[in-house]
């Protein structure tokens, strides 16, 4: 039976690549922008302020090094950064591969169990081999291995298959053999 992992939930949200943020400048609506896209190479651009790295911050941080920058244009600007939706950097995801319906990186959040990840990757396909899942877990600089049996888990309704999820955990579903 695997076992319930503790979770890595962290104090504050750290911005990713494929995130969406509203920079808000207080008394200055024109430098305002909503629905911004971080970009692939984890920048993000508002009006007198092009190209600011937002990767790795939290959105204090970053509305902080923003509000910096406007120094130059106006008087004690005020900057609010606020995350629309979510991506998270890369180790503050999950991500499954295989045999999932939909198989994709999912921003990780607390109290994430495996079940939770099934529901968001609606599933195993029909080639699935549920029961020989693995979730690859890497701690420093050691990689931990953990069985799951997944079949089990959605179709029998074993919940002491319901492993807790970690942020950067990798889901493994193998495909069966004919």
């Amino acid at each position: 039976m695997p076992e319930a992992a503790p979770t890595d939930s962290p104090s504050e949200y750290v911005i990713g690549p494929g995130d969406v943020l509203s920079v808000f400048v207080n008394e200055a609506p024109p430098l305002s922008v909503s629905d911004l896209p971080v970009r692939p190479d984890g920048r993000i651009s508002v009006p007198l302020v092009p190209d600011v790295l937002a990767v790795g911050k939290t959105p204090t941080q970053l509305g902080a090094e923003i509000a910096e920058k406007l120094k130059k244009y106006m008087n004690n600007p005020i900057v609010t950064v606020m995350p629309r939706s979510f991506q998270g950097a890369p180790d503050q995801q999950v991500r499954v591969i295989g045999e999932a319906i939909d198989p994709q990186a999912i921003p990780f959040r607390a109290n994430m169990s495996v079940l939770d990840v099934m529901i968001a990757t609606k599933g195993l396909t029909k080639f699935a081999a549920g029961n020989r899942a693995m979730i690859v877990r890497h701690i420093g600089n050691k990689e931990e291995r953990i069985p799951v049996h997944l079949s089990d888990l959605i179709k029998d309704g074993d919940i002491s298959q319901n492993v807790m999820m970690r942020p950067g955990d990798t889901l493994i579903i193998p495909q069966s053999y004919f």
